[in-house]
This record gives C-alpha cells, sequence and structure tokens, in this order.
C-alpha cells in the first residue's frame, strides 16, 4: 500500500481507481437543454441541478431513468449500547430486520409506493439470523466493541465491511436505475456523531442528537461518550488510510458498509440516494477515501439529528427535502426518489421552444 496507490492490490483499491468524474460535456448539454424547454429557464430550481447531475452521471443528455430504485439495508449493532446511550433493547436491531423481510416496516410501505425492491443486509448483527429470502448474511463480526472504550473493530474488518458495501452495489447496480441507502442498528446515532466530529471537527455537543428520542441525562452521557472516542483520532482524516484507521476505531459496520455501497454505485456509474444521518456519516468516509465518489450522491433529505446537517454541509450536498425525518431505513431517501425520477423524465419529455412553437420572452 502508498500513499498513490492505497490499498493497492483490494476491492477497495480496485474500485477507488475506477471511479472517474462526472462527464461535464453531457452536463453543459442537459444545462443547454434544461434553458431550451418550455419553461423560465431556471424555473425548476434544484431540479435544474439535479437532471444535470444525472446526465453527468450517465454520460448522456437525457439520461436514463433511474427507475427500478433498489434500497440496500445495512444492518448491525454496536458494542457502545453497553454506555447506555439509548433506552432501547439491542434486540431490536434483530427483531427489526425481521420485519423488514416481513414487509411490515416504514421502508417497504415506502418502497411499494415507489415501486422498489428492498434487500437487508447483515453486516454485523449481534444476533444468528434465519436464513429469509431478502437476506444476504454477510457478517463481519457479531456487533462492534464499545467505542467508548476502544476501537470499534479492526482495520482489516473495516476494510472487509467497505468492500461488503462495493460488493452489494456492484450485483444490485446494474438492475437498478438509482440505489438507495438504508441502515438499522440500535446505537448507531452515536457512532455517527463520532464520525461527523472526526471528518468534520465539529464538536461532540453539536453533533449529537437525540437518536430514538431520549431524554436530556442519556444525551448527556452520549455527548460525554462522543467526545471520549473522537479524542483517539489524531486530527481529520486526510488519506484514504487515515479515513479507514477513523472509520476502525469511531464507526459502526454499517457505516462501513454504506460507504463501500457509495463506492461501488459510483464505480458502476450509478445515482444513489443518500437518507438521514447514518448515510451522511457513511459519506464523509466515501468523500475521505474518494472525493470523486460524491459526484454520484444525491442527499434525499436532512434530518432532526444534527450531526446529519453538519456532514451535508460539509459535503456540499444540497438535500432535497426538510420533513424532520429522523427514522432511518432508507425512508427519507425514497420519498426523494420521485423528485430525482421527475427531474430525469422532465428532462427527457418537455419540449423545448422551438420543436413546440411556443414564443420566447423578447429581450
Amino acid at each position: 500500500m502508498t500513499a498513490t496507490q492505497p490499498f493497492a492490490g483490494t476491492l477497495l483499491g480496485t474500485t477507488i481507481a475506477a471511479i472517474t468524474p462526472r462527464d461535464a460535456a453531457a452536463e453543459r448539454d442537459a444545462r443547454e437543454r434544461l434553458d431550451r424547454m418550455t419553461k423560465p429557464r431556471g424555473s425548476l430550481g434544484v431540479l435544474e441541478d439535479v437532471a444535470a447531475q444525472l446526465a453527468g452521471i450517465a454520460g448522456a443528455c437525457p439520461p436514463p431513468h433511474p427507475a427500478p430504485a433498489t434500497v440496500a439495508v445495512f444492518a448491525a449493532d454496536h458494542g457502545v449500547h453497553a454506555q447506555g446511550v439509548t433506552p432501547w433493547p439491542q434486540e431490536v436491531t434483530a427483531q427489526m430486520v425481521a420485519n423488514f423481510l416481513a414487509g411490515g416496516a416504514v421502508v417497504n410501505a415506502f418502497a411499494a409506493e415507489m415501486g422498489a425492491e428492498v434487500i437487508v443486509v447483515d453486516v454485523g448483527v449481534l444476533g444468528t439470523l434465519d436464513p429469509a429470502p431478502g437476506l444476504w448474511d454477510r457478517k463481519v463480526r457479531r456487533g462492534t466493541a464499545d467505542l467508548a472504550e476502544g476501537p470499534a473493530m479492526t482495520v482489516d474488518e473495516a476494510v472487509r465491511a467497505v468492500e461488503i458495501g462495493i460488493e452489494v452495489a456492484t450485483r444490485i447496480a446494474p438492475g437498478s436505475g438509482s440505489l438507495v441507502t438504508g441502515d438499522m442498528g440500535i446505537g448507531n446515532t452515536t457512532a455517527s456523531a463520532a464520525l461527523v466530529c472526526a471528518f468534520t471537527g465539529a464538536a461532540a455537543e453539536a453533533a449529537t442528537g437525540r437518536g430514538t428520542g431520549i431524554d436530556d441525562r442519556t444525551r448527556e452521557r452520549k455527548v460525554a461518550v462522543v467526545e471520549r472516542a473522537v479524542a483517539r483520532v489524531p486530527g481529520r482524516p486526510s488519506t484514504p488510510q487515515a479515513a479507514i484507521a477513523a472509520l476502525a476505531e469511531v464507526g459502526g459496520l454499517e457505516h462501513a458498509a454504506l460507504a463501500g455501497f457509495l463506492l461501488g454505485a459510483a464505480a458502476h456509474r450509478t445515482p444513489v440516494i443518500l437518507d438521514g444521518a447514518i448515510a451522511g456519516a457513511a459519506a464523509l468516509v466515501s468523500a475521505a477515501l474518494c472525493p470523486a465518489a460524491l459526484d454520484y450522491v444525491l442527499a434525499g433529505h436532512v434530518s432532526q439529528e444534527p450531526g446529519h446537517a453538519l456532514a451535508l454541509r460539509h459535503l456540499g450536498l444540497r438535500p432535497l427535502l426538510g420533513l424532520d425525518l429522523r427514522l432511518g431505513e432508507g425512508t427519507g431517501a425514497l420519498l426523494a426518489w420521485p423528485l430525482v425520477a421527475g427531474a430525469a423524465r422532465a428532462l427527457r419529455d418537455v419540449a423545448t421552444f422551438d420543436a413546440a412553437g411556443v414564443m420566447q420572452k423578447s429581450g
């Protein structure tokens, strides 16, 4: 492994090497077409940026319709649960995985409405999950170690989890018009806050929220845990190796897999819609590993978790929705998907002034 060839000879390294920026010529074509469409110039606001981004991702104007969407819910448990950062039992992670597979969660309802598929990837659930349709068993370990006391995982385990995310994206991208991030893991907002602090330099007090609805005393304990963990990270990561080291120190297995999922989507030139705080923290890792990966990312929404807004601001991503959501699972990203699809369809289907015989404004 060298500074110029990080993770050489590994799936992570070859994936990073395969990621290229969006196609600038296709984006210019999209901007020009948007300006000639039968509407006032710029009147679709942020959706014009989305349409141009999709063209750049595809390298074509108009881009293909981003359907169908596939949601990958990465599930894992967290040793920091032992610090009392949440009142929810750790067993809920496995129970919610069963609920996803049975079709009974909010993400399932939203996915059914959008015509999207949901898969669940076990990268670190504490318990043993029975095989089931839609469940991908990729367990790296049974939950992380307690990040308040030491590294959450080894560097090798972090790389393995990142590569699982790459593998998942690689398998589902060819049959999907867009990918959607999902997550499940009791205690994962604590690890998310720690990652946000480590990668942005934010204070624990500013980045740590109430997660599943904790009281003031529990939040104080959570802030202290985040401060203690981040103190072990030697400065903001500025190299891929440092990014993996920080991820191993304070992150979660689902964060690692989500980071790889974003890299895999970028390598396959497939748009990916970010969900909430957990996905935002994972995107910080992806951007540190390969800045060009952000070219393929759209922020579905901004959640109530304060660290999420900090992450998006640091990444320069503008959320499409602001609904005060804090559920995770992929729910906010799915709700944003029709906006992404609508932007692509408008770029393809709306007539230009010349083609429609519509006069433009004078002057």
